[in-house]
């Protein structure tokens, strides 16, 4: 009988699989080998029962069971499973054998699977030499072995493989930046994007694809599952984790492109940008080389604002995200330095004009240390096109700020924000009412007065008073104190006495 998993303890045994097969090889680039063989597992599994399943309908008849695997949500042909590798596990061509079975299954089922698994199970560059890889990839494969996944929901499943990114992240240092955004603080963005029934949602980049299914669980949480994702990525193994991991949480319909957002959108419908309900990004942050040299021909004339600095990416995906919200009803929530608040130059034109237009909703400062790529402290700028020029909310003429940067609880190798940090910035953000230290409602004419400069402590005071100290009261505590420590003295110039030994 299969055993039926918690969250937790699926996590606790995914992760010991993936982590003690590991090696000499980075965990940033491990991840890849033991993510894709938990979805190969997984996929095995399902195709399993769903063989069994059908056998104890049709009997022995293999061709009829065949032609039904066929029209499912996916198939495994001969040759293909985790089994069939199993068996071959003391080959010496081990990895060989897994590259094959994984080409079988992308063949097997055209464009839904077609690439999806990426990595060289073979890489003597990447794995090592033959004995090395082969003592790794044997390790990997008993140790999944062991767990049976053919009962495993699509919910249960999809959360232990963003739980096992995050924690790879965690190893990764600076590069997990380029696959994953801390569950909490994208948890945070999804939630202040406010999607709703029935939106296109779109991630331009998407990373591994945490923050664009936290956006659509927003949607579920009123009930509907009326809703669609889009995401593009430029990493290619990251593109495909993201693929994974939406077929891993049943979004097999998610369009997900590889490429670069800034200098190739590719999600574009009659020679025009995709517009979308709902924008959320943790794009990386001040990004050299972008393409600033090509921006004042760009084809969708995004940075008609200005083009930014080329060793400075952040408002050129600002500007794409917003030029991807519909106008007039579209939202914005994006994770940016805090430089984009302050920043002169061609930046501070563009953020006088996006002021200007009015369509800048909130500022929401958050504290240092939340990601391992950086430990400067990062903002949230939510976006709201519905206040422009002939939308709903055009008579709103301010910007609300929150100065959330001490709401973390501090740990070992970062600071993390809790659920009720999140809770209490996405409450003040929701009632948008000035509370005192933390959070303020701006006119757009005081903004003007500073220059257009959002820095959030040039409006929220964070003043605190230091407490005066009492000199004479502490001096006469000191004298309370003097005839207790007298007393000490002497009982230990006694004990000391006692054990024959002088002072």
């Amino acid at each position: 009988m299969t055993k039926l998993f918690t969250q937790e303890e699926l996590n606790k045994i995914l992760w010991a699989a993936a982590d003690s097969s590991r090696s000499s090889v980075d965990g940033g680039v491990y991840k890849d080998y033991a993510l894709t063989m938990l979805f190969f597992k997984y996929l095995s599994d399902l195709n399993k029962k769903r063989h069994n399943e059908y056998k104890a309908r049709f009997g022995s008849n293999e061709k009829r069971i065949e032609e039904k695997m066929k029209l499912d949500r996916f198939y495994l042909p001969p040759k293909s499973s985790f089994d069939y590798i199993y068996n071959k596990i003391e080959e010496d061509n081990i990895g060989d054998e897994i590259n094959k079975a994984l080409r079988r299954i992308e063949d097997a089922n055209g464009e839904k699977l077609e690439g999806v698994f990426s990595v060289d199970f073979n890489s003597e560059s990447v794995l090592g030499k033959l004995a090395q890889r082969n003592k790794m990839l044997r390790h990997l494969i008993q140790d999944f072995a062991k767990i049976d996944l053919s009962d495993v929901g699509d919910d249960i499943i999809g959360n232990s493989y963003m739980y096992m990114i995050e924690r790879f992240g965690a190893d990764a240092g600076k590069k997990a930046g380029e696959f994953f955004t801390v569950r909490s603080v994208a948890q945070l963005v999804a939630m202040l994007a406010e999607p709703k029934e029935g939106d296109r949602i779109c991630d331009p980049a998407c990373g591994s694809g945490g923050l664009l299914l936290l956006a659509g669980e927003e949607v579920e949480k009123k009930g509907s599952k009326n809703y669609a994702l889009y995401g593009q990525e430029s990493t290619g193994s990251t593109f495909q984790l993201a693929r994974m991991n939406m077929f891993l949480h049943g979004k097999d319909s998610a369009r997900l492109e590889w490429g670069d957002t800034l200098n190739n959108p590719l999600l574009v419908e009659n020679d025009q940008l995709m517009k979308f309900d709902v924008v959320v990004a943790n794009p990386p942050f001040s990004l050299k080389k972008w393409g600033a040299e090509h921006a004042e021909s760009d084809a969708y004339n995004r940075f008609w604002r200005g083009v930014p600095p080329k060793d400075k990416g952040d408002f050129a995906f600002i500007t794409h995200m917003i030029e991807s919200a519909k106008p007039k009803t579209g939202r914005v929530a994006v994770i940016v330095p805090h430089g984009v608040l302050f920043r002169g130059g061609v930046e501070g034109k563009i953020r006088e004009q996006l002021i200007k237009e009015n369509i800048i909703e909130a500022v929401i400062g958050l504290p240092a240390g939340l990601f391992q790529t950086t430990g400067i402290p990062v903002a949230i700028f939510v976006i709201d096109r519905s206040r422009e020029k002939g939308g709903a909310n055009e008579k709103k003429k301010d910007i609300f700020f929150i100065e959330a940067s001490k709401e973390f609880k501090s740990a070992k190798a970062q600071n993390v924000l809790t659920s009720e940090n999140i809770e209490k910035i996405h409450n003040t953000y929701t009632k948008r009412k000035d509370v005192e230290k933390f959070a303020r409602k701006v006119d757009l004419a005081e903004i003007e007065e500073n220059d257009f400069n959002l820095n959030i402590t040039r409006y929220v005071d964070t003043f605190e008073e230091e407490v005066p100290v009492d000199i004479k009261a502490n001096l006469k505590e000191l004298a309370e104190l003097e005839p207790e420590l007298q007393k000490l003295e002497k009982q230990m110039v006694e004990y000391l006495k006692e054990l024959g030994i002088n002072k």
